[in-house]
């Protein structure tokens, strides 16, 4: 296989969170396939202990650490560079749902923040500045959701934490891009419908609509060796043309000063319908 980027090769150290299952699991997976050795983050310490075991390969580690934890992060950066040594790729993946909307759930909101934007943020501030400084080639993905670009109904929490990530991804990335001597760069993974752990946990088998792990990171790893940083992922039911569509809607809503998510507002539908088949 060609290489897909200077920091993906035989032997560097990658560090992937919410590696216990599901995208971060599968992502660690191809990785050690790749040559690489592994560090694999996680709370849940059984299935974790698990995914180490499944990795191929050697010089692995696994490492029990809770994200929303500032204090736990960077003694976990410097754990790694004691154990394994310095890190080429990042990915800040782990995340939870549940967070409920904007007038319930005081403490799922707390949660899912802690996880999904300042856990991605805790990482970013952790390792990138050695990576940084390294004058190494080096990436660092955070794993966002098209939710928070187009901010469906039900889980605000879940969307205006992807929101966030979203948004300090490209900060990241600039920032970056400016730091002299600088060989990391920033990517934002936007997944499509998956089944991870989180969805298993409501749905027991695997809707046919929905992308497996694997078929995500095939995608990632496309993205990529094509120099992407919004690496936007189809599924089995949704278009990359849809969501192009769906995406667009969404930042309309702005421009013409629209009631907000008009795409589920029962005085848009028949406007977003009729938008969607538009060249469809």
């Amino acid at each position: 296989m060609a290489q897909i980027h200077p920091a993906i090769a035989a032997q560097k150290v990658a560090v992937v969170t919410g590696a216990a299952s599901g995208i971060g699991r599968a992502t660690a997976v191809r990785l050690a396939e790749l040559g690489m050795r592994v560090g694999l983050v996680d709370s849940e310490a059984p299935a974790l202990a698990e995914a180490l075991a499944a990795l191929p390969g050697g010089g692995h580690a696994s490492f029990a650490v809770d994200v929303s934890d500032r204090a736990a992060v960077e003694a976990l950066a410097a754990q790694v560079a004691r154990e394994l040594g310095p890190v080429s790729l990042l990915m800040n993946n782990a995340g939870v749902g549940g967070g409920g909307d904007a007038l319930s759930n005081p403490d799922g909101w707390a949660r899912v923040m802690g996880v999904n934007l300042f856990g991605v943020l805790h990482g970013v501030q952790a390792f990138v500045p050695a990576m940084a400084a390294s004058g190494a080639p080096g990436l660092v993905i955070n794993t966002g959701s098209k939710q928070g670009i187009t901010q469906p109904p039900g889980d605000t929490a879940y969307n205006a934490s992807k929101s966030a990530v979203k948004a300090l991804t490209e900060g990241l990335a600039h920032t970056l891009r400016n730091l002299p001597d600088c060989r990391v760069s920033a990517h934002l993974l936007l997944p499509g419908f998956t089944y991870t752990g989180m969805v298993a946990r409501r749905v027991p088998q695997r809707p046919p609509s929905a992308w497996t792990p694997d078929q995500l990171v095939e995608r990632l790893l496309q993205g990529l060796a094509a120099g992407e940083f919004y690496i936007l992922c189809e599924d089995n039911e949704t278009s990359r043309a849809q969501d192009e569509k769906r995406i667009l809607w969404s930042a309309q809503d702005l421009i013409a000063n629209r009631p907000a998510l008009s795409r589920w507002h029962p005085d848009w539908q028949d406007a977003f319908t009729r938008f969607m088949a538009d060249d469809a």
